[in-house]
């Protein structure tokens, strides 16, 4: 079984991370984001628009998943955690997650009513690697 130090290790690495909301019809929606910006604990923090459809879908139906993957010359390695996501307005976490380049898209800055953070909270997940999955619960982890 992986260890959450490598399962972190490992998505700390990657530039990419591929968040599943559930639409009003319960179809999956997946989209690309960068990676998260804090990581404590089963939590993966990330930053995104309030007005977007993505915060909209997890205001309704808060079930979600993240998807990290490295595709090598020889090896494809991927990991998918499932759980939730919370919208998160607080002007703490806010600040916290803040970086100076945000302002490009938050013109209002930190202030911005358009900027909130997204706090998915992992329960199980899923490592795929040399033609191998396993499944593991996020909690299980040592």
């Amino acid at each position: 079984m992986r260890t959450r130090k490598s399962v972190i290790g490992f998505i700390q690495k990657q530039k990419t991370a591929f968040v599943g909301s559930v639409d009003e019809d319960g179809v999956p929606n997946i989209k690309a984001m960068f990676t998260p910006r804090k990581i404590e604990g089963n939590c993966f923090y990330f930053s995104t628009n309030t007005s977007s459809m993505r915060v909209q879908q997890f205001m309704k139906n808060p079930k979600a998943s993240i998807y990290f993957y490295h595709r090598g010359r020889f090896k494809y390695e991927g990991i998918m955690l499932t759980g939730t996501m919370e919208v998160l307005q607080d002007d703490d976490i806010k600040r916290e997650l803040w970086c100076t380049g945000d302002t490009m898209y938050y013109k209002q800055g930190v202030t911005d009513p358009d900027y909130c953070v997204l706090k998915f909270t992992a329960v199980k997940g899923r490592h795929y690697c040399d033609l191998k999955t396993e499944s593991f619960r996020f909690e299980d982890l040592s």
